[in-house]
């Protein structure tokens, strides 16, 4: 597969050059990431040639303090921080911060190139790009009611939810499914899912990953093919990436584990309970993907959907299918602590959310995921926040939204006063 490099450069370098390059800038004293990361990057020869910034936006150094000061709390053992800008004219793209922290795991130095699960970020990526794709290609229209596809869901009541309530979590499904309606596989499960009751008002939001579960079944029928094949040929191939489901030995090996299960460390094996009974792949949860792959995706929707790199002009989405996708929608909260949400499709909006800083536009969208993951982008700036971690590691006790939230509001600042 054809690999996209993510830099200031306007040119591919070999990986050996990359790393000579790296070492003049080591002396220099600018190079963002730890020597002994880079090192340990480059015994990979599979790894794709990842050039470090060269002229960092100084402003965002106070991300180092916020992120030493989170490791010292336990909050997490270690992230990968990176941060991009997309040019006025959209011909190029800059990385104005790109950094690994602290431990992939206990004696383990975190690496730009570590493998994440992504969790929830599944939902927005995979998930809802994939609708809106098929949406454009015919197959699927947003107001579908979702028995259309799965005449099954119907039962008790829900013939009228449709696929634009799922997007939004205000179809009034459940938050999640008991693990034993899988105890017989996942058809099973599935089976079970759709004789469910709705649980709360249609139209009023609900966070659910039964919706997004919905969704993925949806894609799969709309397109012939599974979530994970679909993902791959459709998003990631044309973007030169591999981020995807179920990664493979050598990916896995590049993994941040999560947690125990069955007494053997989660590393390349999907943390979501639910997403690991449905074999992992599923529309909530499942995608792994590194920092620098969630860059280009990024980059690909801060150009409206055409790719930004190698391969310039190659569409992914269209102009106006990435605007309606990403449009903030007002959503009425079913059980509140605030009144009401901001969601686009498969999106969060905010405000009011846990991991958006306050100082982004009312136009930024992004999502986060339970393992320690989160991606903000904000299209009034052009700028993106890609934070990574496994902050479930080892016991899952870590927690990292608010540092999130601080590396985003860090980022306006700079850039704000930059220009």
């Amino acid at each position: 597969m054809v690999r996209q490099v993510v830099s200031l450069y306007k040119f591919r370098v070999h990986a050996l050059s990359v790393f000579f390059v790296r070492i003049l800038v080591v002396s220099l004293g600018v190079l963002l990431v730890p020597l002994e990361s880079v090192m340990a990057e480059e015994t990979h020869a599979a790894d794709p040639p990842r050039p470090a910034p060269v002229q960092p936006l100084t402003r965002l150094a106070s991300i180092d303090q916020e992120v030493a000061k989170a490791i010292a709390a336990g909050k997490m053992p270690g992230c990968v921080v990176l941060v991009g800008r997309v040019g006025p004219e959209r011909q190029d793209s800059d990385i104005l911060w790109f950094k690994a922290y602290g431990e992939r795991e206990d004696g383990v130095p975190m690496t730009t190139n570590t493998v994440f699960d992504l969790a929830s970020l599944t939902k927005p990526i995979a998930t809802a790009c994939s609708v809106m794709q098929l949406v454009e290609r015919g197959k699927l229209q947003l107001d579908d009611p979702v028995a259309r596809h799965l005449p099954a869901f119907a039962a008790k009541g829900k013939q009228d939810v449709t696929i634009r309530h799922l997007l939004t979590h205000t179809s009034g499904l459940a938050p999640a499914n008991p693990l034993s309606d899988f105890a017989d596989g996942p058809e099973a499960g599935f089976a079970a899912m759709y004789q469910d009751k709705l649980r709360y008002k249609t139209g009023t939001y609900r966070y659910s990953d039964v919706g997004f579960m919905m969704l993925g079944r949806i894609i799969e029928r709309a397109s012939g093919q599974p979530l994970d094949r679909w993902f791959a040929t459709e998003l990631a191939a044309p973007l030169g990436i591999d981020m995807g489901f179920r990664p493979d030995a050598e990916r896995q090996a590049r993994c941040a584990p999560t947690q125990r299960r069955g007494g053997s460390w989660m590393r390349g094996q999907v943390h979501d309970p639910r997403a690991w009974a449905l074999d992992g792949v599923a529309g909530h949860a499942g995608l792994f993907g590194t920092a620098a792959e969630l860059s280009v995706f990024a980059q690909m929707l801060l150009n409206h959907g055409a790719v930004l790199g190698g391969d310039k002009g190659r569409r992914v989405l269209k102009k106006e299918g990435v605007a309606l996708m990403t449009r903030s929608l007002v959503v009425r909260a079913a059980a509140p602590r605030v009144a009401e949400r901001r969601r686009a499709l498969g999106w969060d909006a905010g405000p009011g959310s846990s991991n958006r800083s306050d100082a982004y536009s009312d136009r930024a969208f992004g999502h986060g995921g339970f393992t320690g993951t989160g991606l903000w982008i904000d299209p009034v700036r052009n700028v993106y926040v890609i934070f990574l971690s496994n902050r479930v590691y080892p016991n899952g006790e870590g927690s990292v939204n608010p540092l999130i939230g601080q590396i985003g509001s860090i980022t306006v600042e700079a850039v704000d006063r930059e220009d």
